[in-house]
Parts: structure tokens; sequence; C-alpha cells
């Protein structure tokens, strides 16, 4: 018999390839499993209503995590589904949704925004991660950068919206992820750095996404000086739904 053989037909090296094969099974199945606590279970439109598809393996059973903050959030949630504010252009499963209500706002195609949890995110240290630099007395911009602040910002049908008055650091990325802009009647709004264009030279914020009369519907911040997660969704998702809504040229095809 030679070494490591166990018996004529069995030894050693067949144990141990068995033995991976099946705990590679095993480790698939499990991350298969734990990677339904977000998203699931999918929805599938059916002519004689929702069905509900968790696929295979089934969803596991909740789990509950200590936030590094304090507090619990359990995976998978229930959540009620919110109501979608478009209908389909066809009869058939899978046709393309129109809005019917006003889709920058409703969450429809491009302005769709994630039910985050409405509180601010926070640094390590516990502090409100992104603040105006009013408030982030640390901060400095680049001095050779041009400074946004007293500029001009232009819509996309070339009229002001408003002037910015503040820019809103990320604390533990160091970079600025918004501008502050003061529209018409002193309201005071956020404006995605993504979104922008800096004309150092003419001193003016381009901004494409929306028109200058839509800015007066960018969703408002619950504190002056802090964004929720979930208030950052849904500004963004403004601004996003714009460059698909914002006036009906920008939905026909471009062939």
């Amino acid at each position: 018999m030679q070494t490591g053989a166990i018996t004529q037909y069995i030894d050693v090296a067949q144990l141990v390839l068995y033995s991976f094969w099946i705990f590679f099974a095993g480790l698939i199945w499990y991350l298969r499993r734990e990677d339904k606590r977000e998203g699931y279970p999918l929805e599938t439109d059916r002519t004689d209503g929702r069905v509900a598809v968790q696929g295979f393996p089934r969803m596991p059973r909740p789990k509950t995590f200590l936030l590094p903050h304090g507090g619990t959030q359990t995976a998978p949630r229930a959540e009620t589904p919110a109501p979608v504010r478009a209908t389909p252009t066809a009869p058939w499963p899978g046709s393309p949704l129109e809005p019917s209500g006003d889709p920058m706002a409703d969450g429809v195609g491009p302005a769709a925004y994630a039910m985050r949890a409405d509180t601010a995110d926070l640094t390590v240290d516990g502090h409100a991660k992104i603040v105006p630099m009013r408030v982030a007395k640390d901060f400095a911009l680049e001095a050779r950068d041009p400074d946004p602040r007293g500029m001009d910002v232009i819509a996309a049908d070339g009229q002001a919206a408003g002037r910015v008055t503040d820019v809103w650091v990320d604390r533990s990325e160091t970079i600025a992820r918004y501008l502050e802009v003061e529209i018409a009647g002193g309201r005071r709004v956020l404006l995605p750095v993504n979104f922008t264009t800096v004309n150092g030279n003419r001193r003016r914020i381009n901004v494409e996404a929306i028109l200058a009369r839509q800015f007066a519907g960018v969703p408002s911040t619950r504190n002056p000086d802090q964004v929720t997660l979930r208030e950052e969704d849904r500004i963004t998702a403004y601004y996003a739904g714009g460059t698909l809504y914002a006036e009906p040229s920008r939905l026909g095809p471009w062939l």
C-alpha cells in the first residue's frame, strides 16, 4: 500500500480534495444567503399581481447589527414598498415606466433615491461629517483654485439661479461636497459639486442639470448646518432627474 493510502481506492489527497469541495460549496451557499440581506425579496410584475422572488437559497433569518455610534440595525428589514409614481408604457412585464407626477421630485428613473437613515453621516469621533465651512473653521480652500463663494450660479437655460454663499466640506475625505446657493426669496439650497463647472475667469458656476426656476424645488435640509443621509440622496436625485426630465427635449431620442 502506497504512502497516504487509506484503502486501495481512497487516500489522504482525495479526502482533502473532497473536503475542500464541500467547504467551497458551503461558502458559496453562505455568501449567497448573506448577500440577500439588502434588496430582497425581489418583485416581479405579473398579470395576477406582484410576486416576491427569493431564489435559491432562501433569504436568511434577520440579524441585528450594532452601529458604531449607538443603536442597532436589523437586516433584512421589514419594509413597506413605497408607491411607484409611474405607469408602464406597455402591457407586458418589464416595459418602461412613464412618470405620472413630477418626475424630478417623485423618485422616478434617474431621480430615484433610497430611504436611507434620516440622520447625519458621522465621522469616526461622532461629529457631523458634511458641514459648511462656517462650521468647519479648520478647513480652507486651495489658494490656487477659484473660490466659488460669491459666484453666480447659471442654470441650463442660461439664467442666473442664485449666488454661492458657502462651501460644504467632507471632514473625513477632506474634499468639497456641496455648494450652498442662495436663490430668490433668500432660501438656501445645496448644489452637489459633481453637477457644476466652475468658470473662474468669468466668476460663475455653470449647472447643466436643471433650469433656473427649478432650483426652487430642490429639497431642503432640516438643519441649516447639517445634511442627513436621506436628504443627501433626495437632493442628488433631484439634480440627476433634471438631466432627463428638466425639459421635454431631453426625453426624445438623440438620433
